[in-house]
């Protein structure tokens, strides 16, 4: 597995990076009501900037992401604290069906397959869990300066659609946030970020 964010990891804790993963945490804390016998699974958890805002609200939690330098770093912030598992890999890697909150902020655009990532969420959850998902709305491609990225955003009614058909519930998609980047000298773009939330339905 090729670690496309192992050049990125040793400066990813940049005021940018901070703050847009500050405006998500916040977001979702809106909305959810955490519980303190929680077991949480966050996916594409990179160096802990959400979940760690969370742990201390939760029992424990799960940090899955497929980039080992990005988890490197998130090893020494929670190497005292025993409450955190960490997973290098996909999400499937992660088979206990134990789970009551996910969340994922700016990882679903990285997934290829998103339909078989929900479909092995609903085997890992409980009934009636929530899922929170961060990410962008549909773009053109420059957010990541058109390199090969599984998905330009997405169209969060085909998404719920997908939601739907994997088990799950959509309660929520709203427009939280926006980007502000200079593509190109003199050409800004703005970029929405929505918030999608879900729940496992029983059947």
């Amino acid at each position: 597995m090729t670690d496309t964010f192992a050049h990125k990891a040793a400066g990813w804790d940049q005021p940018d990076k901070i703050k847009m993963s500050d405006k998500f945490a916040a977001e979702l804390l809106k909305h959810v009501d955490l519980q303190p016998h929680w077991k949480a699974l966050e996916i594409g958890a990179g160096t802990g900037l959400v979940g760690l805002q969370l742990l201390p609200m939760l029992k424990s939690c799960v940090f899955e992401d497929t980039s080992e330098a990005m988890l490197a770093i998130l090893k020494q912030k929670t190497d005292e604290l025993p409450n955190v598992e960490i997973v290098h890999g996909e999400v499937t890697a992660y088979t206990q069906p134990d789970i009551d909150l996910v969340f994922s902020n700016m990882a679903f655009h990285h997934i290829t397959d998103i339909a078989a990532t929900l479909q092995h969420l609903h085997t890992i959850t409980k009934p009636g869990a929530r899922v929170v998902v961060g990410d962008l709305r549909s773009e053109d491609g420059s957010f990541h300066h058109f390199e090969a990225v599984p998905h330009r955003g997405f169209d969060t009614d085909q998404l719920a659609d997908i939601f739907h058909q994997a088990g799950f519930t959509v309660l929520m998609t709203k427009t939280y946030n926006t980007l502000h980047r200079e593509v190109t000298p003199g050409n800004p773009r703005v970029y929405e970020l929505f918030l999608l939330m879900a729940d496992r339905r029983d059947s």
